[in-house]
């Protein structure tokens, strides 16, 4: 069931109780004022609450709304013109919105070919729907949609993301008391630092973490014990198995910490012509850690392209 996991139990019903800076939050409390919304791109980092925000001001205005996902039916044309199609002609006996809504999300996998597919769509449902797309990099959805769309960043800096967290960790404490779990505070604020801004994935490893029904010290991976060393002689032999053997065995650490790992000590064992090389893989497999399924595949096909393609010393 999904009310079992916090993420849909505490997900925000509406637009005052999303974390946002303070700017954003007025021009989406105006919309809700408003009655209504233009079409927007939502562009931030993964799990920062773009799809939130979108299903928060549907409840608000009390429209109808439905969600394809760019990731998944998003990538295939005919599936997308049915469903907007399908969702654009029906008629709402509910809905008290000037406007249907549909969701794009993670708009930014959509193949370019649907992303033109939908830039139609925008114009031929203008009476009936509006369009929210949410993306992780606006730069990989096409300029047609762009001018078509009122873009929201979401890439909160400085003071901002001070606010935002210190906001995130009271909403955090609230969750752990409701929920009866003991916890030190200082491992939560820990926690809320090293994924922020990611709150999806911060609740759910806190609710990973409070299994147990207890959060203290000691649940934090540094990556200080990875075995570097025994890694790179792996990768320089092309010693596959043995390789995808260290994987398994460091998959306590986060998929971030070994790649950050790799990436900090590489200096030192790789050819300075293979450097730049890696820095790609490692962005792209840093990339593909948002959105795989299966981090232990994802994590051997890193290495195995590091292995492949770079010389080490």
């Amino acid at each position: 069931m999904n009310d079992f996991l916090w993420v849909e139990r505490y997900r925000p019903a509406n637009v005052r109780e999303c974390i946002l800076p303070e700017n954003t939050s007025q021009m989406f409390e105006g919309f809700v004022e408003q009655g209504e919304i233009p079409n927007l791109l939502l562009a931030g980092p993964a799990g920062i609450g773009k799809t939130t925000i979108a299903k928060a001001l549907c409840n608000e205005l009390e429209a109808d709304f439905f969600v394809i996902n760019g990731s998944d039916e998003g990538r295939f044309l005919d599936t997308v013109r049915n469903q907007a199609k399908s969702f654009a002609a029906s008629v709402s006996l509910t809905s008290k919105a000037k406007h249907k809504v549909i969701i794009i999300d993670e708009a930014d996998n959509c193949t370019p070919d649907v992303q033109m597919l939908l830039r139609g769509n925008i114009e031929e449902f203008q009476n009936a729907c509006r369009f929210i797309f949410t993306c992780n990099y606006k730069n990989r959805i096409i300029d047609p949609i762009h001018s078509r769309c009122s873009v929201v960043d979401f890439n909160v800096k400085g003071k901002e993301r001070a606010q935002m967290a210190a906001s995130f960790f009271d909403r955090v404490k609230t969750i752990l008391d409701i929920n009866k779990i003991e916890y030190e505070k200082k491992v939560v604020a820990l926690i809320i630092q090293k994924y922020f801004p990611d709150f999806r994935r911060t609740l759910n490893e806190l609710q990973k973490y409070s299994s147990k029904g207890k959060i203290d010290t000691g649940i934090l991976g540094s990556g200080a014990d990875l075995a570097v060393g025994d890694l790179v002689t792996y990768l320089k032999k092309r010693e596959f198995t043995n390789m995808k053997k260290w994987v398994v065995q460091n998959l306590d650490n986060e998929p971030q910490i070994i790649m950050r790992k790799v990436y900090d000590t590489m200096y030192t064992y790789m050819k300075p012509k293979s450097i730049p090389e890696a820095v790609l893989i490692m962005g792209e497999y840093q990339y593909k850690a948002n959105f795989v399924m299966d981090q232990e595949i994802n994590l051997v096909a890193f290495m195995t392209e590091l292995m492949m393609r770079c010389e080490f010393q």
